[in-house]
């Protein structure tokens, strides 16, 4: 029977010793009342950083793999359960278990939501972003999922930050700078007419004469769609310095790969129309 065998899981010998509760944590004990709390107790053992050298290596990225489905089932109201369990995942020493929350994130957001989100993930998400590169995508996949979850002025935060993934710890990753360009075509609808064109534009300039053709053509799109975003805002003046830059940057530039990216600029979403109207 289930709870014969959770009785017997939750007595082991072997088990007890490694997930024994200091008095201090005996006092913060992570009671709830949705599942067996033999099987949530055995769960967060599971994590302690101990099991994973003598166990099985491989057994925290299973547990962090699993958290946002337990996060779930036991609901935001239970959060304090798994809040100390997911901060242990969260400085593993193991990238790839930092890596499979990173992917995660995003989700665990939407089940939190904005007050617990704003309190106990950001400061894993802002350390997250200053991880290694095979972290920082998992972040960078769903930056937008994430970023809009968030109240505005904290969001507008992230703005002095985009500029950081331009900077990888390998120069070839192009694909790094391929999913930024994707995001931050997303990034538009969160901000400002101001905002796009004072920290976005920056960014979509740089990526619009990356070395990598598949980077540079997402690029142009972002800008394409950079350009449609502020002509429709009620401030006009960024439109026409925008226009005004590109014809300065690529259509006046003297190499014909420049003179080129504008065209190409303006085929994305036939931007002639702006531009002549």
């Amino acid at each position: 029977s289930m709870d014969s065998t959770l009785h017997y899981i939750h007595n082991d010998s072997d088990l007890s010793t490694n997930s024994s509760f200091s008095p201090e944590e005996e006092r913060k004990s992570k009671v709830q009342d949705v599942v067996p709390q033999a099987l949530l107790d055995q769960y967060l053992s599971m994590t302690d950083p101990s099991r994973a050298q003598t166990v099985d290596t491989e057994i925290a990225k299973h547990c962090a793999y699993s958290l946002p489905g337990v996060a779930l089932t036991l609901g935001r109201q239970n959060w304090h359960c798994l809040k100390d369990t997911y901060e242990t995942l969260a400085s593993d020493m193991q990238w790839k278990v930092r890596r499979t929350l990173a992917f995660s994130i995003h989700e665990l957001a939407v089940i939190l939501g904005d007050q617990l989100t704003a309190g106990d993930l950001v400061p894993v998400f802002n350390g997250f972003l200053k991880d290694l590169d095979e972290v920082r995508i998992g972040v960078l996949k769903h930056l937008h999922d994430f970023l809009k979850l968030l109240h505005v002025d904290k969001r507008r935060e992230y703005l002095y930050q985009l500029q950081e993934f331009l900077v990888t710890d390998n120069s070839r990753n192009w694909r790094f700078r391929a999913e930024l360009a994707e995001q931050l075509i997303l990034l538009l609808d969160l901000y400002s007419a101001r905002d796009i064109y004072d920290y976005l534009r920056p960014i979509a300039f740089s990526l619009c004469a990356d070395k990598v053709s598949s980077v540079r053509w997402i690029s142009y799109k972002l800008v394409s769609e950079m350009v449609k975003k502020l002509y429709m805002a009620s401030t006009s003046t960024f439109v026409v310095d925008l226009m005004n830059e590109l014809v300065e940057k690529f259509c006046r530039c003297h190499k014909w790969s420049g003179r080129q990216t504008f065209v190409f600029i303006c085929q994305v979403k036939c931007l002639f129309v702006y531009f002549f109207a």
